[in-house]
């Protein structure tokens, strides 16, 4: 039976979530109750095609739901948004082998996008050796994905253009080591730790090719193209930290008085109208970025390719909003006072989050 994955983030939920993430910062990874919450609420597997078990909810849903979860805790938006991501290519195996992988259970996905380990080939399948960083929710997750550049008798396999060839692999994680790596001083609880793989044999079934006319599922999930879906979801965590940012900063702001008009900050009118002009801003970029992205969505859903105008709109509306959140952050901190410089302040944790998060490589100006 396919999950019955809950698409928004209750009240309550937000509390459970809010209530433990200082303690997941302290830890260095998610507080058992927030794992509980990404198991039993079906997030993990939102984008895992319905016929292995997933939940495939719309990508504009997703989204939403990844920007709320991260208004809350940047950490635990960042995990839900990194392994949900992994899940997605679940609907570019084999059926089988996705239904046995996303049948898992407490099944979580973790990995890294680059290319640094090689996959020789031997027999039915490749001895993988190498190693990856940056996989975010390592310690929980049930399987690894990654790219290997393939090789035949210790020789690179090239490309029609003489380019190496890559190749996405799945791999279980009893076959991975983790190499704890994580000392960021952000996004602290992402346990975004590296991972190695020793001379370890995969069959081909283990293996997966990420294009719209290679998906083994059918729905127009697995049509939009990757690099859309990488930058509408990393946005959007970067926006639901600004959020958390903003609230806080007004906070900060309302308390503390300027030291010469004696005045509350607030009632500085210079101040209170930077503050409205960060958030307007801010509330524009969302709208436009939204705007675009369900455009986007309605024209996959319709059955048509998101051509590369699509592509570049979807990239420059989630860019236009990353860099409207990073002038909004920048501009508030110094009004926020040394509270906002106190390590353990919640304005403090949000403020390193964010500023972790944004570094992400998809994300440069």
């Amino acid at each position: 039976m396919p999950h019955a994955a809950i698409a928004t983030l209750s009240e309550r939920d937000a509390h459970r979530i809010a209530r433990h993430a200082q303690a997941a910062d302290a830890a260095r990874f998610l507080h058992p109750v927030q794992q509980a919450l990404l198991h039993r609420r079906g997030w993990l597997t939102m984008l895992a095609p319905r016929s292995a078990g997933g939940a495939e909810l719309p990508l504009p849903q997703v989204v939403r739901l990844e920007e709320a979860v991260a208004a809350v805790d940047g950490s635990m938006g960042w995990v839900l948004t990194l392994c949900a991501g992994a899940g997605w290519f679940a609907g570019f195996l084999a059926p089988g082998m996705a239904q046995s992988i996303i049948g898992t259970p407490r099944v979580c996905l973790g990995g890294s996008g680059a290319a640094t380990g090689y996959a020789e080939e031997e027999g039915d399948g490749y001895r993988i050796t190498g190693s990856w960083d940056y996989a975010s929710g390592a310690p929980m997750a049930t399987h690894f994905t990654l790219n290997a550049l393939l090789r035949r008798d210790g020789q690179p396999l090239l490309d029609g253009e003489g380019k190496p060839r890559i190749r996405a692999f799945l791999v279980p994680a009893a076959l991975v080591r983790l190499v704890p790596s994580w000392n960021s001083v952000g996004m602290r609880a992402s346990a975004s730790h590296s991972y190695r793989i020793d001379g370890q044999w995969l069959g081909k079934d283990h293996g997966f090719t990420i294009s719209p006319d290679t998906a083994t599922a059918g729905g127009p999930l697995y049509r939009y193209p990757f690099y859309s879906l990488a930058y509408v979801t990393l946005a959007a965590n970067v926006a639901g930290m600004a959020a958390h940012f903003m609230q806080l900063a007004e906070e900060c702001m309302r308390h503390r008085r300027h030291a010469r008009a004696g005045l509350p900050l607030l009632d500085v009118p210079e101040v209170a109208a930077m503050l409205q002009a960060k958030k307007d801003a801010s509330t524009t970029a969302r709208a436009r970025f939204y705007a675009v992205l369900d455009d986007s969505w309605a024209q996959v859903a319709d059955g048509a390719a998101l051509d590369a105008e699509g592509m570049q709109a979807v990239q420059e509306r989630s860019l236009e909003l990353v860099a409207v959140c990073r002038a909004a952050v920048d501009g508030l901190y110094p009004y926020c006072g040394l509270y906002a410089a106190r390590e353990d302040s919640t304005i403090n944790r949000v403020w390193r989050d964010f500023h972790t998060a944004s570094q992400h490589s998809l994300l440069l100006p």
